[in-house]
């Protein structure tokens, strides 16, 4: 069985038929995951056939929401606790951390069917956006695996790319669900903040940190999205709003959505193919009546800047202890990082804290005039694994997405095309907080109006 360009849709249409079984497919996969990750590298724990079988949770009610995944392999990165699984966080500290439980979401998962079969690579920490980790092993990109993935969820974009699993979760700091989307040519969701429980997810950040799907298409991560986002009353991070039914928002009809493409000198500062090639994107918005305009976006800059000066703070208060007693065990891009952040003073910290404030009036009342924006997910194509600074690229990679963490707003890559060497480019649409059904909306109707989502490496 080929898992590779499978669907959840479709695989539940295939168990409805009775043409596979969720063992057929939870095998398929397996025989997948041991033929590639040898050199991919996706999955630091894998759950064998058997034992994720017999983990599954029979459905607890008749409701629709509680069989959406029936059957599914889905892949978890390595900060989600799985009971009875180790959570490395990508760290050589947790190498022999068992969890006792499942995170919320995991529990959600598995209350709907799912079938957990590992726990995904993860750039160390989830703080970075390379997936080259010193302990685990390097990940590789599926398209070209001289080339990095993006991260820090690494192993959960390769495993939807390659048919290792039928989707996956990943967390979101700074980009690190849509980065590797992006790079790795699928779809990667950040919801809105709040709208994902954070319970039994290892920190990077408390004030930054989501949690979202990566899928093969737009839909599947509708239906992931369904089943996890759930209020959780323990979690602090968890805000109790209507879910709303994603799935029943899924409409190709754009008649009259306002649109703005990002532009300026931040933008700019992208690679040329990838300008055009969201450009050329934002022609298929016009084609189906949206009102496309260009607005400058150089707000960006300092978001993106303020979100770093969170993540590196908070990254270092979670680790301190560590840092201090043993900061040998970090990998050196993570040392950095940590250090850098351990120096930053109250006062840095408070007018970053500033700016976040000030970013998330502006967004406000830029969705008042738009009810979408779009810019690349990335600047640059998946740039190569060698003859890089990990601190760097993590600069220049989280340029376009990093100021969405600090708003908190949901957004969204997924395919759009590809360069002159064959590698994935994403396009990055944003609405305003809690409309995450019209950022799902508006990715699904330009999917069905072109084919990228249908490309897949030669795995």
């Amino acid at each position: 069985m080929d898992t590779q360009p499978l669907t959840i849709t479709d695989a539940l249409e295939s168990f409805g038929n009775r043409d596979i079984t969720p063992q057929d497919l939870t095998e398929a996969c397996f025989d997948q995951i041991n033929r590639l990750n040898p050199t991919l590298n996706a999955y630091i724990t894998i759950i064998p056939p058997q034992k994720a079988l017999e983990a599954q949770q029979p459905p607890i009610t008749t409701a629709p929401l509680y069989r959406a995944l029936r059957g599914i392999p889905i892949a978890v990165k390595d900060l989600f606790d799985v009971e009875g699984i180790r959570t490395t966080a990508g760290s050589k500290f947790f190498a022999d951390n068992i969890a006792d439980e499942d995170a919320f979401v995991v529990e959600k998962l598995k209350q709907s069917g799912a079938l957990i079969n590992g726990k995904t690579n993860t750039h160390e920490i989830a703080l970075g956006i390379t997936g080259d980790n010193p302990h685990y092993g390097t990940a590789r990109n599926p398209w070209n695996t001289e080339r990095i993935p993006g991260g820090s969820s690494s192993g959960s974009a390769i495993a939807v790319a390659t048919g290792m699993a039928l989707g996956a979760l990943g967390t979101d700091t700074g980009g690190s669900i849509r980065i590797p989307a992006s790079l790795c040519g699928v779809v990667g969701f950040k919801p809105t903040r709040g709208r994902v429980s954070m319970r039994g997810v290892f920190p990077l950040s408390w004030n930054l940190d989501h949690a979202g799907p990566l899928t093969k298409c737009v839909k599947d991560a509708a239906i992931i999205l369904q089943v996890i986002s759930i209020y959780d009353p323990i979690d602090p991070s968890s805000i109790k709003m209507l879910t709303g039914d994603y799935l029943g928002h899924l409409v190709d009809d754009m008649e009259g959505r306002r649109i703005a493409i990002g532009s300026g000198d931040f933008i700019e500062t992208a690679d040329p193919e990838v300008l055009d090639t969201v450009r050329e994107a934002a022609k298929v918005f016009e084609g189906m009546g949206c009102k496309v305009t260009k607005v400058n976006v150089d707000w960006m800059r300092d978001a993106a800047l303020a979100n770093k000066t969170i993540t590196q703070a908070d990254g270092a208060a979670v680790h301190r202890d560590r840092l201090k007693e043993h900061p040998e065990m970090f990998g050196d891009d993570i040392r950095r990082r940590l250090e850098d952040g351990a120096k930053t003073t109250s006062t840095e910290y408070v007018l970053a804290r500033r700016t976040q404030a000030e970013v998330t009036k502006r967004c406000e009342l830029f969705f008042e005039s738009y009810d979408l924006l779009i810019t690349p997910t990335t600047p640059i194509a998946a740039p190569t694994i060698a003859g890089h600074d990990a601190v760097e690229q993590a600069g220049r990679l989280t340029r376009f997405t990093a100021p969405f963490n600090l708003t908190g707003l949901p957004a969204l890559s997924l395919p759009c095309g590809f360069t002159s060497e064959g590698l994935p480019i994403g396009l990055q649409i944003v609405s305003r907080a809690w409309a995450d059904a019209k950022a799902l909306n508006a990715a699904y109707a330009y999917e069905q109006a072109t084919d990228w989502h249908k490309r897949f490496p030669k795995a």
